[in-house]
């Protein structure tokens, strides 16, 4: 999935105002901003500030009228270790470039949440012994940047680990009790029932533990969905698990849930337009939610034809668009006003056939193992893994765990 991967009145849309500001105790060497409103780290779209051809923050904000970033992600040295990176490459404690992009956002009265976790890479929960030296590596990311809003995005293979969500979910209560006011967001797969066994698990974790985030999102992309009614169905859904989970009522449940969509074709080859995003804010705005963000503004951008606009990209959408579109939805979401008078939209290119290659390998198959270098065929190309896989239909991604190998 991801790429690479609350309390609110029930009544209607809260304003700014209903939702209010926090601020931090905590210090911070980076010299971090008075808090925004809730409602904007709820709103804050993602983006990676050092892959997939980073857009400038601060012409979107521009552009858009947006505040607030999520920035994505981090996760455990690709060495082993219990200390907090991006990407698994560059240590946090030596961080100046993401130091750089926060302090233009800041510059401009804007602020960020930062998202750890993701799809793919070996997460913190993992390679920590338990909660406590979890929530040790995430503080070290707050305190550097002087947080106020932080993310738990626990997708695969990490919520298939029952250690590694003990270890994450009791960081997040930890984070949560020694930082007051912190905004903590707890984002997991969707599937058109809310979420899988697997999400139900963590959620079951998060009980047990007593902790309750401002709000738990899910994901409702890549496991066949077809545009806004099946999103928002699921959105329901969700919201009936956490009602049966938490004891909520229905109020209470939309106040703690949150979408998490992406913008234009995704990596399984649905298609989200903008009406299908308005269509889901109109739904979490009546249903008073608490979050509506995307991914990603890395995406956000019509793709040129050299990009080959019928696959899934980071750095595009693959859908007719101007640039910054998918993040008006965010700003509205949060209660302010895009700019309007944008031109209409470009075509989107259409793709180039691949030529035929070679012989087809064998039929990829949902119950088979690969590992690193096994190749595969689908959807007449041939396939092959980068990592180990298991019940993941081959997509052209730049995070997935397939690589196209061309047409068979």
């Amino acid at each position: 999935m991801r790429r690479l991967r609350a309390c609110l009145g029930a009544a209607a849309a809260v304003s700014l105002t209903a939702v209010g500001t926090t601020a931090l105790v905590a210090g911070s060497a980076s010299g971090a901003t008075t808090a925004l409103g809730n409602r904007w780290y709820a709103a804050a779209p993602y983006l990676m500030p050092t892959d997939n051809d980073p857009p400038d923050a601060g012409a979107i904000m521009d552009a858009t009228g947006l505040k607030a970033f999520q920035l994505a992600f981090i996760l455990a040295p690709n060495g082993g270790g219990c200390s907090p990176t991006w990407g698994g490459t560059s240590a946090v404690s030596s961080d100046t470039a993401v130091q750089s992009v926060i302090n233009t956002i800041r510059a401009k009265g804007g602020d960020v949440s930062v998202s750890i976790g993701g799809y793919g890479g070996t997460k913190l929960g993992q390679a920590c012994s338990d909660p406590a030296s979890t929530a040790a590596a995430y503080q070290q990311v707050i305190t550097k940047y002087g947080l106020h809003a932080i993310d738990f995005d626990l997708e695969e293979p990490e919520y298939e680990n029952t250690a590694a969500v003990h270890n994450e979910i009791g960081a997040a209560k930890i984070l949560q009790q020694n930082n007051p006011g912190l905004y903590v967001s707890v984002t997991t797969a969707g599937t058109a029932d809310g979420t899988g066994w697997f999400g139900k698990q963590m959620l079951l974790e998060a009980k047990s533990q007593g902790f309750t985030p401002n709000n738990f999102s899910i994901m409702p992309f890549d496991g066949g969905f077809n545009g806004a009614a099946s999103q928002t169905s699921a959105l329901a859904n969700f919201n009936t698990i956490l009602q049966s989970t938490f004891g909520w009522d229905q109020a209470t449940a939309y106040a703690h849930e949150g979408f998490s969509g992406m913008n234009g074709r995704s990596d399984t080859g649905e298609y989200f337009s903008q009406a299908d995003f308005q269509t889901v804010l109109d739904f979490a705005t009546s249903h008073s939610m608490d979050r509506f963000t995307f991914w990603s503004l890395n995406r956000d951008r019509q793709c040129s034809p050299a990009d080959n606009g019928g696959r899934t990209s980071g750095t595009c959408s693959s859908v007719a668009q101007n640039s910054w579109d998918f993040a008006k939805y965010s700003v509205k979401f949060a209660g302010a006003t895009p700019p309007t008078g944008t031109p209409t939209p470009t075509p989107t290119p259409t793709p180039t056939p691949t030529p035929p290659g070679g012989a087809c390998k064998a039929a990829w198959s949902a119950s088979t193992v690969y590992t690193a270098g096994n190749e595969a065929s689908y959807n007449h190309h041939n396939w092959k893994a980068k990592w180990w896989t298991q019940n993941e239909t081959p997509a052209a991604t730049d995070w997935g765990p397939w690589q196209d190998e061309g047409a068979c």
